[in-house]
């Protein structure tokens, strides 16, 4: 049943699971609300989730787990050095990817910090199609830098382009000329761009970056944390793919790559990660830091318990079924909003739905974050927790200028298997109220900046008493209403 859709009506999709744990949510008043957002610092990362209605702060180590996964785990073999739990997931790498060494680790940004430690040095640079915010904090700790060379469509919020996500290969191939390879750490593809609204990239450009990167001698590096997504969407927007299965398109993928790395907090749904590869030279380079910094070679920082779970959520990923819930229900997201005209990324990505902060509060500049302001109003005004994708999660220069995003993006996560159609139109409804009456909201300044990753935990005001206007006239729509 490849490339089958479930909906019914006017495209809603159906859930093709059934909900049989649950966990009970809180709903404060908007004066709490209020209230917890300036305790928070009007940063989202630092809000108390018993504060929070729904959480679409991130897809990241929250996606449901399966019954199967949740079994699985009961049979963890409980050592810490030489567990038959590694060499199940072990064995499961390479049936899925082909890849003859697995190095596991605790998350992704392990597996950045290791991959930066062994191949960048200062002066290196990472050219890839747009980087993502851990990833590029690694390799400009170790002296590299990072080059952006997707296509210039993957810039245009709005757009009807298929793979926004794609290297501009032209672009590449004078990059690598005018560098030379020994400037060269490594090419980096991420499946599912991250910060520009998860949008994938293509096979057919993934084919020629490969041939590009041989003309050169440089390695190829893939980040397979937002690959389900990305398969997904090569099964339905690639005329070359529309017959290949879910297992042949990751094993055409991986066989492009030299080292795939992922977070298991996506892929896979739980929390772990790990790095794949065929070098054995390249896996000794590694090897020896996963014991310094991780933990030992047969659980690299994850329990095995994890390791377990993560055996069967890979091959649950080789399902179509499993895979194309996610874009299906942000797709659905994304067509409700443009409905009542709210700006948002299009098409519409993996990972969660995007607004377009830069549209949505024009009036705000971006010294004055416009998409955290967002973000912080719109938790404000319906519990619904978001994630700045924007200014605010870019980090200064050497100089302490700002370093402008190329798009103020306000994420909405649809972790796999959480919401309720229910619940994502109530996220629905108080957007669209938000944007009628958007020029209340104005913009935040930093309290306290730190220098890295500062999204994480720094700490913000409102620039004027935008939130007490927002809160009276909540209360003038809404009445005693939640």
């Amino acid at each position: 049943m490849a490339n089958v859709k479930f909906y019914f009506g006017e495209n809603v999709p159906l859930e093709m699971h059934k909900v049989r744990v649950v966990q009970k949510l809180n709903i404060l008043p908007i004066e709490q609300r209020l209230e917890a957002m300036t305790g928070a610092g009007n940063n989202t990362f630092l809000l108390k989730n018993r504060d929070v209605y729904l959480d679409m702060l991130t897809d990241s180590g929250v996606n449901a787990m399966s019954d199967n996964q949740i079994a699985a785990m009961m049979q963890a073999d409980d050592s810490y050095a030489g567990s038959e739990s590694f060499f199940k997931l072990e064995s499961k790498i390479r049936e899925i990817f082909g890849k003859e060494f697995f190095l596991p680790a605790h998350q992704g940004r392990a597996c950045e910090h290791i991959l930066a430690q062994v191949f960048v040095e200062p002066g290196k640079v990472v050219p890839m199609n747009y980087h993502f915010t851990t990833t590029k904090a690694h390799i400009v700790a170790c002296g590299g830098s990072v080059e952006e060379l997707v296509i210039d469509e993957g810039l245009n919020v709005t757009s009807d382009c298929p793979f926004k996500g794609n290297i501009d290969i032209d672009k590449l191939r004078a990059f690598l000329q005018e560098q030379g390879s020994d400037k060269i750490a490594f090419v980096r593809l991420e499946a599912g761009t991250n910060l520009i609204g998860g949008q994938p990239f293509s096979l057919e450009n993934m084919a020629e970056v490969r041939k590009v990167c041989d003309e050169f001698g440089v390695l190829i590096v893939l980040d397979a944390s937002l690959l389900a997504d990305n398969l997904h969407f090569i099964i339905e927007r690639e005329e070359k793919c529309k017959n290949m299965s879910v297992r042949e398109i990751t094993r055409a993928m991986s066989d492009l790559s030299d080292i795939v790395y992922f977070s298991a907090r996506k892929l896979g749904c739980v929390r772990g990660g790990g790095m794949c590869l065929n070098s054995k030279e390249l896996y000794l380079k590694m090897r020896e830091l996963v014991p310094l910094y991780e933990g030992f070679l047969t659980y690299g920082g994850m329990s095995v318990r994890e390791i377990e779970a993560l055996t069967v959520g890979l091959e649950e990923t080789m399902d179509e079924d499993m895979i194309n819930q996610g874009p299906q229900f942000i797709a659905s997201m994304v067509e409700e909003l443009k409905k009542k005209g709210v700006p948002v990324v299009t098409p519409p990505g993996g990972l969660g739905c995007h607004l377009n902060a830069m549209e949505f509060v024009g009036h705000i500049p971006q010294s004055l974050y416009p998409a955290g302001a967002l973000g912080a109003a719109l938790y404000i005004a319906s519990g619904v927790r978001g994630m700045e994708r924007g200014t605010l999660s870019e980090q200064r220069d050497e100089n302490g200028n700002e370093h402008y995003a190329n798009m103020e993006l306000l994420r909405l996560a649809l972790p796999r298997r959480v919401f309720t159609l229910s619940q994502v139109k109530y996220a629905v409804d108080r957007i669209g109220w938000l944007y009628e009456n958007r020029s209340l909201i104005g913009g935040l300044s930093f309290v306290d900046e730190p220098k890295i990753l500062r999204f994480f935990f720094g700490i913000l005001s409102p620039v004027s008493d935008w939130q007490d206007k927002l809160v009276a006239k909540f209360r003038e729509d809404f009445g005693d209403s939640l």
